[in-house]
């Protein structure tokens, strides 16, 4: 069966970053030749789109400010709180549509804080419910979705679990090990689930590879590529945490980031350093033509105006140099939940990297 369509799709968001997503779905809407209306409000964490067209959502990797996209069936604005699943079990009886599995959200903004709890027992009413109506069946092509925004009004959705996000909300739900030496270790890993599939990170993350960390104080991304058994140079001119340091992994390098350059090649190119996004663009740009690395990962610190477009300016401006110098990577882009006025980008060259194989697309990346 193909992905669901809709006329109006539901677009999770880190809140704030609400005209970022808008400017960028509207992007996605005129490539797919539909007109869009979007709806936002500031510090929602959700933009509608209304389009001309039914079309199905974006996958949910191709996006970078759109966590979870997923196709509206209604919307219900005013809920009786005494009976908030009748009217939907109602609409979902009479399209006579089974579904795998329903998931029961909340946009992640402070004004949906308290709807957490509510969300998860109304869940577990509502699966009950759509076993009793017949509408659950293993192996059904679509997700059911109830996005509330708040206790009286929800949205009403499907997904394809292939093309959807692979969590609810889109957001990896990460514990940060007490061993950790900053929180940023949860980017990185993050970013390893979200950027990556399964096979490249096999393939890539093996130990015995090497990485440069640039801006590695206190640690906490040398840290994670230890525990995958890398040798990492972690490049800053800061202290780096003791534990950081126990693998005997990683080696301390005082230095300039901007400066530094390894001996030889490294597999890993690694950059979260506090800078101008198109410096650190421009950055990566010159360890990749050179050769200096085979992938990178790194993050884009946004300006507080103009974001969207800087962000366009610095991917598009990466690529070209790439392309000009005859480098050809698969560029992914995303906000990951564990960013705060940033984006993460990964920068894979298009197949494997091992002589005579090539890996198999697994969807449209982050636009290059």
């Amino acid at each position: 069966m193909s992905a669901p369509a809709s006329a109006t799709l539901l677009c999770l968001c880190r809140a704030g970053f609400e005209r970022e997503c808008a400017a960028e779905l509207a992007d996605w809407a005129a490539a797919s030749g539909a007109d869009a209306t979007l709806e936002q409000a500031s510090g929602a964490a959700y933009v509608t789109a209304n389009l001309s067209s039914p079309r199905p959502p974006p996958a949910w990797r191709e996006l970078i400010f759109t966590r979870s996209a997923v196709a509206v069936l209604a919307h219900f604005p005013l809920l009786d709180q005494k009976d908030r699943l009748g009217p939907m079990i109602e609409d979902l009886r009479q399209r006579a549509d089974r579904y795998a599995e329903i998931w029961v959200e909340a946009p992640d903004s402070a004004a949906c804080a308290e709807l957490k709890s509510f969300c998860r027992s109304f869940e577990a009413a509502a699966v009950a419910a759509l076993r009793k109506h017949g509408l659950l069946e293993a192996g059904a092509p679509r997700r059911l979705h109830i996005v509330f925004s708040s206790f009286t009004s929800a949205w009403l959705a499907v997904a394809d679990p292939a093309r959807g996000a692979p969590w609810p909300g889109g957001i990896p739900r990460l514990r940060l090990p007490h061993q950790a030496p900053s929180r940023s270790a949860l980017k990185i890993e993050e970013a390893w689930l979200v950027l990556m599939d399964e096979d490249e990170r096999a393939r890539w993350l093996k130990p015995g590879m090497s990485a440069v960390d640039l801006g590695a104080a206190p640690g906490g991304w040398s840290w994670q590529l230890a525990r995958k058994g890398l040798h990492v140079s972690a490049v800053d001119n800061g202290p780096l945490k003791a534990e950081a340091l126990a693998s005997g992994l990683v080696k301390h390098v005082r230095a300039d980031g901007f400066r530094y350059r390894p001996q030889r090649p490294v597999d890993w190119l690694v950059c979260d350093m506090v800078e101008q996004p198109k410096r650190i663009a421009a950055l990566i740009a010159e360890w990749l033509v050179a050769g200096g690395a085979r992938a990178a990962l790194f993050n884009l610190k946004l300006p507080m105006k103009r974001r969207y477009e800087e962000t366009r300016q610095c991917l598009d401006g990466l690529a070209a140099s790439l392309r000009a110098h005859g480098k050809r990577f698969d560029l992914r882009a995303r906000q990951l939940y564990h960013d705060r006025e940033e984006i993460t980008v990964l920068a894979l060259p298009p197949s494997s990297g091992e002589p005579g194989r090539r890996r198999r697309p697994t969807g449209r990346s982050a636009r290059p």
